[in-house]
């Protein structure tokens, strides 16, 4: 026979239970059904902006080194870094002392050489011109000497002794005359003694234009309009050729190089438009635009040399090497439906078959997880255009462990996601780069 509890204390502590444990079960069932809170963000048009960013430098057009072509001792600089000169401007001076004499020596003869070949010229023809015509008048007596010697041998007055010493004296007239015709001719305008004379005249003046350009190699001077940029030479230093002492900026247009990651190159266009600051002046920012982009890559860097052009006059504060930080606008939408990055979902892969730059997200419809295929476009470090696959209104989740199919309920997204989204991209796309970033 079963015993009903009739104890009223007893029947009120088994309601108690009976009712704790309904509350218990009921908040655990609510615990465990209710729906998760997932960020979310909304869909919709804005501009977006895609740059890069990385360091530049500032370049001259060109730049030179300038040293000594002579060995010698420097007497004096002239010049000090960062100053200004023009071409032919003397900008160290060596000693020249040993220069000077040779100098002196070589216009030593070579007016030598020309008094020489004046000389001849002058003088020297006057005096052949007589002894030419002196041999001439002795030849003339001699023959009328011989003519009487022989008359007088024939007709018996004087020896044949008399008549060979009258013919020794023809013979020797003609011989004088001979010379002295042959000395005219030398010193004639072909004639062997003045074009031996005119050949030292010109070694002479080769050897003083020689001495003239080697004193001249003591002055060092500017090859062109220029800005020094270092000074490696003091005065009494003995220099020799093959030597930079100094280095120069030749002046030019200012330009700026950057060394950026060949990964970028796509990017990158002439005539692109690029905001430029100094590290050094933060607040001074000026603009540029891409000038050249080098056609080959630097194997071991992995980087291609970049050059911009300056649009308005170089700001005085820039000087030679500056460090620089250069943003290219590399592309732009003025209106077009962005997402954040941070959108994107890892766990959530493109189907098979899927053309390129498709991914898959999750959109919140009517309390539940709807997974959509979306195409995108241009990206930055923190958002990315969508093309095709959303609308504008479209409620996207961000993060959160959910499936497809659940049910959620959504908060809009805080700013430590979006930026958690932006950083895990960026170091995607840029955490090997040393100098260069993609935003």
């Amino acid at each position: 026979m079963t015993r009903v509890t009739t104890d009223p204390r007893k029947r009120l502590w088994l309601g108690v239970a009976f009712w704790v444990v309904v509350v218990v079960g009921g908040y655990a069932a609510w615990f465990f059904l209710r729906a998760p809170v997932v960020e979310s963000v909304t869909v919709q048009a804005a501009p977006l902006v895609r740059t890069l960013q990385f360091s530049a430098r500032v370049a001259a057009l060109s730049r030179v080194d300038v040293g000594s072509t002579i060995t010698g001792r420097v007497a004096q600089v002239r010049v000090d870094e960062g100053a200004t000169v023009q071409q032919g401007d003397v900008l160290l001076q060596l000693e020249s002392d040993e220069l000077d004499a040779a100098l002196a020596q070589a216009e030593a003869a070579e007016k030598q050489a020309q008094a020489r070949l004046a000389g001849l010229r002058s003088t020297g023809r006057v005096a052949a011109s007589a002894a030419t015509a002196q041999a001439a008048a002795n030849l003339r007596a001699a023959a009328a000497e011989l003519a009487r010697t022989e008359q007088l041998v024939a007709q018996g007055f004087l020896s044949a002794a008399r008549l060979d010493d009258a013919r020794r004296a023809v013979a020797v007239a003609q011989a004088q005359q001979d010379s002295a015709q042959a000395q005219g001719q030398a010193i004639g305008e072909s004639g062997s003694d003045l074009v031996q004379a005119q050949a030292q005249l010109a070694v002479a003046q080769a050897a003083t234009a020689a001495a003239r350009a080697r004193r001249a190699q003591a002055s060092v001077r500017a090859p062109a309009d220029a800005r020094v940029l270092a000074r490696d030479v003091e005065p009494g230093q003995i220099v020799q050729p093959g030597r930079a002492l100094l280095t120069l900026a030749l002046a030019g247009p200012t330009q700026l190089s950057a060394q950026v990651d060949e990964r970028f190159l796509d990017q990158l266009r002439p005539d692109q438009v690029a905001a430029v600051v100094a590290d050094a002046f933060p607040a001074q920012r000026f603009m540029a635009r891409v000038l050249t982009i080098a056609p080959a890559v630097d194997a071991q860097r992995g980087a291609i040399e970049v050059h911009f052009a300056l649009e308005q006059a170089a700001p005085a504060y820039l000087r030679e090497d500056m460090t620089l930080s250069v943003e290219v606008e590399t592309a732009r939408r003025d209106s077009t439906l962005v997402l954040p990055l941070a959108a994107l979902r890892e766990d959530l892969p493109a189907a098979d078959g899927d053309p390129p730059d498709t991914v898959r997200v999750l959109v919140q419809s009517q309390g539940r997880t709807e997974a959509r295929t979306v195409r995108l476009g241009l990206r930055n470090l923190a958002m990315v255009e969508v093309l095709e696959g959303l609308a504008e209104g479209d409620e996207v989740l961000v993060g959160g462990e959910v499936k497809e199919g659940q049910r959620v309920r959504t908060r809009p997204m805080s700013a430590s996601t979006a930026r958690r989204g932006a950083a895990a991209e960026g170091l995607d796309v840029g955490s090997a780069l040393t100098n260069a970033m993609g935003r």
